[in-house]
């Protein structure tokens, strides 16, 4: 009986040591915005399950990374863009490091809407002004970039936005524009340790004036031993070679009445082999993995039209979770795009936050700075809304069991910290 309760006990340390988890860039460790953390919280106001509470000078559609004790932001002030360290227990800035000057806003957005991202040594951070740096934990600066010095300059209509996807020992950077240029779109590879770009290739599409331009991040595929680069924009979902940049397929449909403003801002999904890509609205995309050259056709699962404009929709790979930027959310089969449940009402208000799931529920955020919580599942339910009162563009960060939501205002930590043994 000893023996069964102390094997018992060790397999509830082990699964503890398995939820815990770090959230190193913009959808999380698993890179698609699910989280296997449970005992998260349901209930918080700003008076009600506050950790601490950060004061920040102003909103920003980046999510804040986690990894162990520090938390990184991405920050705007004035002018300037910064990188700020948090200490995670008291909430308090380590360090805060200059990024670049020339922050300026395009509507709801500034400079700083890309998201950093970690390997739990460095730290990684690209602005919309194009300065790209890495620093080490303790806030020095390994490298600096300036891309649109390299390559040129940006041409979105609303401003760079794009996060770098970091893999092994690369980051992977796109560019894809084309409303205020004429220079091609592209993606980058570049080392981690030292900046330098291992490849760039171009990403041509047939789009016109606006739909050229994405606020997309890229998404990593991986199927058997086979691993591949995904984005999305331009009118088009395409995968490339890790190695070379080269792109192996490509899938038209995401503009298919060639709508010259169709911008892409909802990035690709992808889970158990399966690439959900947005579009502006409709349609959203589900195609298998394993496809080479035009699987428009071929590798089609399903197509739907009701899609967001704004928040990337989440996935278990039973149920595809679609919020759209009015509040409506959709739950759909994962493998067949059938309806499970349609048209359910969230808090009203504006969408721009991208749902989080974990612990059984989704959570998203409003740009009132309400955070609905769903019952994961095939029926709708709403367990709990917490409103914080402040404008918030950006997406709920979970990592060992707090929730951190910034707002415009600040940046909250929701919820007891249980971090692994």
């Amino acid at each position: 009986m000893k023996r069964i309760i102390l094997m018992l006990a060790l397999v509830g340390i082990a699964s503890a040591t398995l939820r815990a988890e770090q959230w190193p860039q913009w959808r999380g460790a698993s890179q698609n915005g699910v989280s296997g953390e449970t005992n998260l919280p349901l209930r918080w106001s700003k008076t009600q399950n506050i950790t601490w509470r950060l004061a920040l000078p102003t909103w920003s559609g980046s999510t804040p990374i986690v990894w162990d004790n520090l938390i990184f932001l991405n920050v705007a002030e004035g002018s300037d863009l910064s990188l700020w360290a948090v200490n995670r227990a008291s909430g308090a800035p380590l360090w805060k490091k200059h990024l670049s000057g020339g922050n300026h806003t395009e509507r709801k957005q500034n400079m700083s809407t890309p998201s950093p991202v970690t390997d739990g040594q460095h730290v990684w951070i690209m602005t919309g002004t194009g300065i790209l740096k890495a620093f080490d934990f303790a806030g020095g600066e390994i490298w600096t970039r300036d891309i649109q010095k390299d390559y040129g300059r940006f041409g979105l209509n609303w401003g760079y936005a794009s996060s770098p996807l970091l893999h092994d020992g690369s980051l992977y950077v796109q560019v894809l524009h084309g409303m205020r240029t004429n220079d091609p779109s592209y993606l980058l590879r570049i080392d981690k340790a030292t900046g330098k770009t291992l490849w760039r290739v171009e990403r041509p599409t047939r789009a016109i004036r606006e739909s050229p331009d994405a606020y997309t991040t890229p998404a990593l595929l991986r199927y058997g031993t086979t691993e591949e680069i995904v984005i999305t924009g331009g009118d088009v979902v395409t995968g490339h070679d890790l190695a070379t940049g080269k792109e192996l397929w490509r899938a038209n449909g995401l503009n298919p009445y060639n709508d010259s403003s169709n911008r892409i801002v909802a990035s690709p999904v992808v889970f158990d082999g399966v690439v959900y890509a947005s579009s502006r609205e409709r349609p959203i995309l589900a195609l298998r993995s394993g496809g080479r050259g035009d699987i428009t056709r071929s590798h089609l699962m399903f197509s739907f039209d009701s899609g967001p404009d704004v928040p990337t929709p989440v996935t278990d790979g039973t149920y595809l979770y679609v919020v759209r930027d009015n509040g409506v959310l959709f739950c759909l089969d994962a493998k067949t795009g059938k309806e499970i449940y349609g048209r359910r009402r969230l808090p009203p208000a504006t969408y721009s936050g991208s749902p989080v799931l974990a612990d059984g529920k989704i959570y998203v955020t409003n740009e009132d700075g309400v955070t609905a919580v769903v019952k994961a599942g095939p029926a709708f339910e709403l367990l709990a809304s917490n409103d914080l009162g402040e404008y918030t563009l950006s997406s709920p960060a979970v990592s060992e069991g707090q929730i951190f939501i910034r707002t415009d205002k600040a940046l909250y930590a929701i919820g007891s910290r249980t971090p692994a043994r």
